[in-house]
């Protein structure tokens, strides 16, 4: 019986990885369109989890500092396939970026100014908003049946387009628990609880001591990781605020000028925009020194925090949705996050990508395939592909 049980844990666990590893090297589009991937792929298509738990990890993500998109693929993996499918998860969804920003920062940029490689990322950032765009009507239609929930998420969006700074996602969040506590409670909603998480303040603890710790290093691989360790924890919001921070933190150590090539890579490639810490730790090897060892340790140290309180989070989330006036407070949670990522949908992942009528037209025509007809993501991949190779000719600009 434990064999079976083993057998079926390590069947699941390569399923995560292969899964992630997939997207991992075909995310384009940042945090918000990782999480309409993420929605696509595993809510609708492979149904792991439901939209509730998938909304809730995606609240937790925006109030624990560190990587957005990689802690809600940790939680799902771990949902999944326990502690070992959450770091299937993470090392499978890193991995591709990882290796693309190592490999950059030894041997040169002169991919990102390639005509073809441009026309297949911006085509790709035009699927991304297809993917959010469906994921937002999905998430509409699961939490913003009620007036009062639909006011939240309008509001939300709105307050975040206009009112753009680092910590906006956190406030609306805030805001929006406070209001949850006033707002009757509907028969119709429904909560669905998270798995809960063994020894998670043991890892609240680990989080809080390496944070302790990454003061006392200032040299070496260990300074390295206290550094890239110190911008992790302290991040929210996801890649876009995590990479002034990293250049702030790293800027004694790499010249201006890879500082550009490494932020510019972190948007042009698939996967987190964290593994700029990748680039930026290779960049930061002595001469001589492993730079594949330096970019892991960099890596390694500004996604650990994030990781370790996401774990720790969703089992204090557990135990206060339990309690009848919580599962309110979750219901309007779950209405300002389609908010959140109505926000994301116009900027920066819309304005970043659309950029002429023929992205509207792509856009358009994509979002109603996805609607009627739900194509796999691979074949969404594979068309868009293909646009971006005619775009690469010059037929549309």
């Amino acid at each position: 019986m434990n064999t079976e049980k083993n057998g079926l844990d390590l069947k699941r666990v390569v399923d995560v990885f292969v899964s992630f590893l997939w997207l991992g090297c075909t995310s384009f589009g940042g945090p918000a369109a990782h999480l309409g991937y993420f929605n696509q792929t595993f809510i609708k298509r492979k149904q792991w989890a439901s939209d509730a738990q998938f909304a809730q990890w995606v609240a937790l993500s925006q109030i624990v500092p560190g990587p957005g998109s990689s802690q809600v693929g940790f939680a799902l993996g771990y949902h999944r396939a326990g502690l070992l499918g959450a770091i299937a998860a993470f090392v499978a969804f890193t991995l591709p970026s990882f290796v693309v920003m190592v490999v950059l920062a030894q041997f040169g940029q002169q991919w990102l100014g390639n005509v073809f490689f441009d026309g297949v990322v911006q085509a790709l950032k035009l699927l991304a908003v297809v993917v959010v765009a469906d994921a937002c009507v999905s998430m509409w239609r699961s939490f913003c049946q009620r007036k009062a929930m639909a006011c939240m998420a309008l509001l939300s969006a709105v307050f975040l387009i206009f009112v753009p700074f680092g910590f906006a996602s956190l406030v609306v969040l805030v805001v929006a628990a406070f209001v949850g506590f006033f707002i009757p409670a509907s028969t119709s909603n429904t909560h669905d609880p998270l798995p809960k998480v063994r020894f998670a303040w043991c890892l609240f603890g680990l989080a809080v001591a390496l944070f302790l710790a990454s003061f006392v290093f200032d040299t070496g691989l260990g300074g390295v990781f206290a550094e890239f360790y110190q911008a992790g924890a302290l991040v929210f919001g996801g890649g876009h605020v995590v990479l002034p921070m990293l250049s702030a933190f790293v800027s004694d150590r790499v010249s201006d000028a890879n500082l550009l090539v490494g932020y510019a890579a972190a948007q042009a490639v698939p996967g987190p925009m964290f593994t700029m810490a990748s680039f930026l730790g290779a960049s930061a090897a002595p001469q001589g020194a492993n730079v594949w060892l330096w970019a892991g340790v960099a890596t390694l140290g500004v996604f650990l925090s994030g990781l370790l309180l996401m774990l720790c989070a969703q089992n204090i989330w557990q135990g206060l949705s339990e309690n009848v006036v919580c599962q309110r407070l979750v219901a309007s949670l779950n209405a300002a996050v389609v908010g959140i990522l109505i926000a994301a949908l116009y900027h920066p992942i819309a304005t970043s990508s659309i950029v002429s009528v023929w992205d509207i037209a792509c856009v358009a025509i994509g979002f109603i395939w996805l609607k009627y007809k739900r194509p796999s993501i691979f074949m969404l991949i594979i068309v868009f592909v293909l646009i971006g190779l005619v775009r690469s000719y010059g037929f549309w600009e």
